[in-house]
């Protein structure tokens, strides 16, 4: 059986995190909630700090971002729109070793269906887009949980092939990086 015939080697997107940085302001941290809540229609979770930093003025149990978590239909549908946001154009770097597309994207009216609203105003967020295979839930069971073999994990090259193949993301190619530089 050749690996395209594989059903274990199929890869999927499990989920997409949404998340807005809003450090100690507590008005940018009201809108964020607002933005997630209007571009995803549901409430999003308001992250803690876990540590005191007193070099950025945080003190633990500060509330300092929102992130929100999409799976399913729900996650598929945002990532052709976050997709649609970056006008199809990532980078090699924008995807890890494990799997793990990550992007932000600088303003939310970019965004497909996010229309300017003044309560809300311009706010950036950040994507992260996990994709996996079936099986993966081995190494996240809670009984007898096991290490996922090299030959299963999801490397950079078949995370940019299946983004391509999904999605129709498109690399820059060399020429154009040194255009921008």
């Amino acid at each position: 059986m050749s690996e395209s015939q594989n059903a274990m080697k199929a890869v999927f997107v499990e989920k997409v995190v949404l998340n807005c940085g809003c450090g100690t302001d507590h008005v940018r941290l009201e809108k964020s909630v607002k933005l997630l809540e209007k571009m995803a229609g549901r409430k999003p979770v308001k992250t803690i700090t876990q540590q005191r930093n007193a070099t950025w003025g945080l003190r633990k149990g500060l509330p300092v971002g929102t992130k929100l978590t999409l799976r399913d239909e729900e996650a598929i549908k945002m990532v052709e729109r976050l997709i649609e946001a970056k006008e199809k154009q990532l980078k090699p770097n924008n995807f890890d070793e494990h799997g793990t597309v990550s992007f932000g994207i600088s303003e939310c009216i970019d965004i497909p269906g996010v229309e300017y609203e003044p309560d809300i105003g311009i706010i950036g967020l950040q994507a992260t887009i996990t994709l996996a295979r079936p099986g993966f839930r081995v190494k996240r069971r809670r009984s007898m949980k096991r290490k996922l073999p090299n030959a299963h994990t999801i490397h950079q090259e078949e995370a940019i092939a299946f983004m391509q193949q999904s999605f129709g993301v498109e690399l820059p190619s060399d020429d154009e990086d040194e255009d921008e530089e």
